[in-house]
């Protein structure tokens, strides 16, 4: 036998003995914070995104490959969050990043994301700006699956003034610029409905005595507070309010259904209402899957925050579905895919058909949100009518 035959041979038996090696995963970025005071967010986020892509995995992954996460704690600090986001990009070469929980992290890091023209999407921060901070560049690199403040706001606005009658609202919210974004977004609901509010209160996060700004919402005569903050400080308002025995209801932004608002305050944290992109019953099919397959894989009788663990899963399916259709890890494709999807992803939220356009990126719109209302430690409809029938299921108008 000549080498070139041996060779040839050896290639041959090499090739029949030893399987063809594996495609290159598609890494993923995914940031939030899993320690502190927004870990069950972060950690509830983390936990439906991680859920996803196990799926998406077993199936088969995405066009032969992988879907591998790396995972980041940006402790919802920005200066964190911006380092973690270039590393993704720069060392880890990441195709996108699912992610971002506070809005101010988001601010601060996901404008990265943009330079390098890699898609991220924000599956549980909800300041408005953030799909929108580059109004004078042609393309967009940042989407949402969350409903945002300006949805949230008018929402609160409307069922504290007209659904509930509420006349003179105080306003308490955090010093972060979640909350000082969101006071102004609810600011401008109230003032479309002729309504002032008679006190606008800030704190610090880590504040555990809220009674100062409590005692001035009680003294402007306000017949209900409206927030705008993380669960542990929504929580001291709340115990605040028992400890000078003054009960209002208290409305706010979704994140009085966190469990560190519930627990936190304990029975006092009832008869909080939120806006709910998703309440943990299984009220379709999808919804009663996704929640025995997120108690299967991590326990407990309650997630720690339902919407984020919803929200953070349907995003790891809207990407891995552009990815697959743009058949490409390059972000530009990616994101013309995600701007122009073609299959219809059933989701735990909603149904995503056609969920963003190149001017819209906002996957969550007004129609779908419902009030949640905090009873006996977990989050119920705050009207069951709004869940009933065919109500349950609620998707995005096709423009």
């Amino acid at each position: 036998m000549t080498v070139s035959k041996f060779f040839l041979a050896l290639a041959a038996t090499t090739a029949l003995t030893f399987p063809a090696l594996a495609a290159d995963p598609i890494k993923v970025g995914l940031s939030g914070p899993y320690t502190g005071g927004s870990s069950s967010m972060g950690v509830s986020m983390r936990d439906g995104v991680k859920l996803a892509v196990d799926e998406i995995n077993k199936a088969g992954g995405v066009n032969g490959s992988m879907i591998q996460l790396i995972e980041r704690d940006d402790e919802a600090k920005n200066e964190i969050g911006v380092q973690i986001a270039q590393e993704l990009i720069n060392k880890e070469k990441v195709v996108a990043t699912l992610g971002f929980i506070n809005t101010g992290v988001g601010q601060a890091a996901q404008r990265f994301y943009q330079e390098a023209e890699i898609p991220v999407i924000n599956n549980v921060a909800t300041g408005s700006i953030l799909t929108r901070q580059w109004p004078d560049q042609k393309t967009n690199y940042v989407f949402r699956t969350a409903a945002n403040d300006t949805i949230q706001s008018a929402m609160i606005a409307e069922e504290a003034v007209k659904r509930q009658g509420f006349k003179k609202p105080a306003i308490l919210a955090d010093s972060t610029n979640y909350g000082q974004l969101g006071r102004e977004d609810l600011t401008n609901a109230l003032s479309k409905l002729d309504i002032k509010p008679v006190a606008v209160e800030k704190f610090n996060i880590g504040d555990t005595d809220m009674t100062s700004q409590v005692l001035k919402a009680k003294e402007a005569g306000a017949d209900v507070i409206l927030t705008y903050a993380i669960g542990p400080e929504l929580a001291q308002i709340a115990n605040s309010m028992a400890k000078l025995g003054w009960k209002v209801p208290l409305v706010g932004s979704w994140t009085l259904s966190m469990a560190s608002y519930i627990d936190t305050s304990g029975p006092n944290g009832d008869g909080a209402m939120m806006p709910q992109t998703f309440i943990e019953m299984p009220t379709t099919p999808k919804r009663k899957a996704f929640i025995d397959a997120y108690h299967k894989a991590y326990g407990g009788d309650r997630m720690p925050s339902p919407v984020s663990a919803a929200q953070g899963y349907d995003s790891a399916y809207l990407l891995a579905a552009a990815i697959k259709q743009a058949k490409s890890t390059d972000g530009r494709k990616i994101r013309a895919a995600l701007e122009d999807l073609q299959e219809k992803i059933e989701g735990v939220v909603t149904v995503y058909d056609h969920p963003y356009t190149a001017t819209d990126h906002e996957a969550i719109s007004a129609n779908i949100p419902v009030f949640g209302l905090v009873k006996n430690g977990r989050v119920v409809p705050a009207h069951p009518e709004d869940v009933a029938g065919d109500k349950a299921l609620r998707v995005k108008p096709k423009s």
